[in-house]
């Protein structure tokens, strides 16, 4: 079942005795993870079958109610500042062209 506007858009999903119930938030994440005092009677393996299980479904529940969503989806990261351009003057003295590798000659060289 989704809920919640874009920001706090979440899905859960629960299996069909209540054992298991996984909540996903935005990009899937699983955010809840609630099992009852029954998966003490089953196996590691189908325990972990059903956890999966049962998260593919509030993920697949998410992504149709985000897709139905007329809301746009929020960048992840903001975008880049623009790349400083970098120019030839030098901005102090001792920078000056000739000073070192720049005029061409290894000062380390005798």
């Amino acid at each position: 079942m989704p809920s919640g506007n874009l920001e706090t858009l979440s899905a859960s999903a629960t299996d069909e005795e209540g054992v298991v119930t996984v909540t996903v938030g935005r990009g899937g994440v699983v955010t809840d993870l609630r099992l009852d005092d029954r998966v003490q009677l089953l196996s590691g393996a189908t325990l972990s079958a059903e956890i999966l299980r049962i998260m593919r479904q509030a993920q697949e529940a998410l992504a149709s109610s985000s897709s139905s969503s007329d809301e746009a989806e929020l960048p992840v990261m903001p975008a880049a500042p623009p790349f400083p351009s970098f120019s030839n003057t030098p901005t102090l003295p001792h920078q000056a062209p000739g000073n070192g590798y720049e005029s061409g000659r290894d000062s380390r060289a005798r």
